[in-house]
């Protein structure tokens, strides 16, 4: 049965949002420009990592959008334990901060993306939006970095890793894995190729293990260096 644009949008749930940032007045434009689309409700407010995970126990969030320097509990400490007790969270950070060390920590303890706050109201919109949908988001000066960063060789030497790295993985393997570096929610993967979500969890926890790899963002930039998107 064909599913029309009409049905689509009927169906399509709110991202419900939790804002975490020590200033009053972030929060605030957080929630004036995430409040102006229709498909995003804006669930609970924390000025800090502690107040966050009482918050977030209490709202069940659907995204995330946490500061990293805030008092009693940064970003990064919140992320971890909230990561912790519910895998499944889904957090993206929002800083003014970008080091190296702070992207590489925040994608290493799960979060599904790292955004820069001068990015533009509408980048932010789709990027929770995204965030919501169940995939990875990074801002692109964020992603070069990331990538750059990710080891010291010099780019034909990464090339050639990753491609070896990718050329370990089944066929099928491969396919889902450059549909992850093109930024595809596992339901979206699974509408492309013609298989179930279950079935494209199960090959990438298997792309997790083979490559190895920590999360779905370090199966990404492996596919970028390869040149394979």
């Amino acid at each position: 049965m064909t599913t029309t644009t009409g049905q689509m949008q009927a169906e399509r749930t709110t991202v419900r949002v939790v804002l975490v940032d020590d200033e009053t007045l972030v929060r605030v434009g957080l929630r004036l420009i995430l409040g102006a689309d229709p498909a995003i409700e804006v669930v609970g407010e924390a000025a800090d990592g502690v107040e966050a995970l009482d918050v977030i126990a209490a709202t069940s969030p659907d995204v995330v959008l946490m500061d990293i320097r805030m008092p009693r509990l940064d970003g990064l400490g919140a992320t971890e334990r909230l990561l912790a007790a519910q895998p499944d969270a889904r957090v993206v950070i929002l800083t003014t901060f970008d080091t190296d060390e702070m992207v590489l920590g925040a994608l290493r303890l799960g979060a599904a993306g790292f955004l820069l706050k001068d990015t533009p109201p509408a980048e932010i919109v789709r990027h929770v939006l995204d965030a919501g949908a169940g995939r990875t988001t990074l801002s692109p000066s964020v992603t070069d970095r990331l990538v750059a960063s990710v080891t010291q060789r010099p780019r034909d030497e990464r090339r050639t890793a990753a491609r070896r790295r990718l050329d370990e993985l089944t066929e099928r393997e491969r396919d889902v894995a450059r549909a992850i570096g093109r930024g595809l929610s596992n339901a979206e993967i699974a509408s492309e190729l013609f298989i179930t979500v279950a079935t494209v969890k199960t090959h990438i926890s298997r792309i997790l293990e083979q490559m190895p790899a920590d999360n779905r963002t370090h199966i990404a930039i492996c596919v970028h260096e390869a040149g394979d998107v």
